[in-house]
C-alpha cells in the first residue's frame, strides 16, 4: 500500500503501511489474504441482542495479542473489547488460524521417528533438546530451575 492507497479507519484516520507490520507484525496484504481463510471459521451472526464482532476485529484483537504478549485486561483498553469476550475470541481464532494454515504452511511431524530427527536437529544445531519447533520473533519467559544462577539469564 502506497501514499496514493492510503485506506481510511472508521473514525477518518489513516493507515499507514508500516502501522500494519508495527501494530500487527505483518504487512497488508498477508492480513488480508488470512482474513479471507478465516472469515468463515470465525464470523457469528448479529443477534437482537447486541452486533457480533467482526471477523476483522477478531483477527486483529488475537494477532495483537500474539505480537505483543500482554495480557488480555490489558488489552481490552486498546481493542474495546472485554476480557470475558476476549478469552473466548482469541482461542477461537488461533484454531481457525491454525486450521486454516495447516494445508499449506505449517508442518508437523507425522511419526514418532520425525519427531525424534527434528529434535536431534535442534539439540544439535542450537543445543536446545527436546524442541520440536519455534516460532521466530517472540520471546516467551520461562521459570529457570532452582539453584542454575545466571545460567538462564537473557542477556539480550
Amino acid at each position: 500500500m502506497n501514499q496514493t492507497s492510503q485506506k481510511s479507519t472508521q473514525n477518518g484516520s489513516k493507515i499507514e503501511p508500516d502501522d500494519w507490520r508495527t501494530y500487527l507484525r505483518m504487512d497488508e496484504d498477508t492480513y488480508i489474504e488470512l482474513l479471507n481463510l478465516v472469515t468463515p471459521l470465525v464470523k457469528k451472526q448479529n443477534t437482537v441482542i447486541r452486533t457480533a464482532i467482526t471477523p476483522q476485529e477478531r483477527l486483529s484483537t488475537t494477532l495483537r495479542f500474539l505480537a505483543t504478549g500482554r495480557s488480555m485486561q490489558d488489552l481490552k483498553y486498546s481493542v474495546a473489547i472485554y476480557p470475558q469476550s476476549l478469552g473466548q475470541i482469541i482461542p477461537e481464532t488461533c484454531t481457525a488460524i491454525c486450521k486454516v494454515l495447516r494445508r499449506d504452511y505449517l508442518k508437523f511431524p507425522n511419526s514418532e521417528d520425525e519427531c525424534k530427527e527434528i529434535s536431534r536437529k535442534f539439540e544439535t544445531i542450537w543445543n536446545f533438546p527436546h524442541c520440536l519447533g519455534a516460532v521466530g520473533h517472540k520471546h516467551l519467559s520461562i521459570a529457570c530451575p532452582p539453584k542454575s544462577g545466571s545460567f538462564y539469564y537473557n542477556y539480550k
